[in-house]
């Protein structure tokens, strides 16, 4: 139970430094983090619908299919961890003014938290939805690799993101994507158990 409390309040943290990282320093560049946040960017764009709610959209229709491939409880985590993602994004949008100094800073520092937000997440059981629910389905019934159909996956949307909005954000967004991925990768190998002793010695 103890464990189970601990995991769900880790999982809310790495959801909420997720959303912080889209809220702050993506989304107002209309910088996709990958497919679901470009599908948000464009239901924001062609819409008006706030980046939250169409991030919530986005990702929910895609967890309808991980109920059947996944089972309910890597499901449930996720669904729960992009729900406090979206929330988050609507809260930070409304209510937090952050100014933006280059666009290549907010770049750098949005690949770094949203890396660490992603590696928490999926160290401790669930995912940050988006495609890497379609595409673990399709690697898994047509026998491809997984990280290539998620990046053509990707890929798609980027490009349709960029054509509709800017060009450049396809090459922001694949950026993007290759920098969290080494955050995300140093955070899943990350001893969690240690820092936790350490801290237990100044508790």
């Amino acid at each position: 139970m103890r464990q189970e409390l601990l995991n769900g309040g880790l999982l809310t943290i790495g959801a909420m430094i997720q959303g912080v990282s889209m809220a702050l320093f993506l989304f107002p560049h209309g910088i996709p983090s990958g497919g679901a946040a470009g599908v948000a960017i464009l239901l924001n764009h062609w819409f008006r619908m706030p980046h939250g709610a169409a991030l919530w959209l986005a990702n929910f229709a895609l967890l309808t299919l991980a109920l059947y491939s996944f089972g309910y409880r890597w499901t449930l985590r996720t669904m729960y961890s992009v729900t406090v993602t979206s929330y988050t994004v609507h809260v930070f949008e409304l209510y937090v003014y952050l100014p933006h100094v280059h666009l290549f800073f907010d770049l750098i520092c949005g690949g770094l938290v949203f890396g660490i937000g992603v590696g928490i997440l999926i160290r401790f059981g669930a995912s940050s939805g988006g495609m890497v629910i379609p595409s673990l389905i399709i690697a898994t019934r047509m026998r491809y690799p997984p990280g290539k159909v998620m990046f053509w996956l990707n890929m798609t949307i980027f490009i349709v993101a960029s054509t509709v909005i800017d060009w450049k954000i396809a090459f922001y967004a694949i950026f993007c994507q290759w920098f969290s991925t080494q955050i995300i990768d140093a955070v899943y190998k990350f001893n969690f158990r240690r820092l936790f002793n350490l801290l237990r010695l100044f508790v």
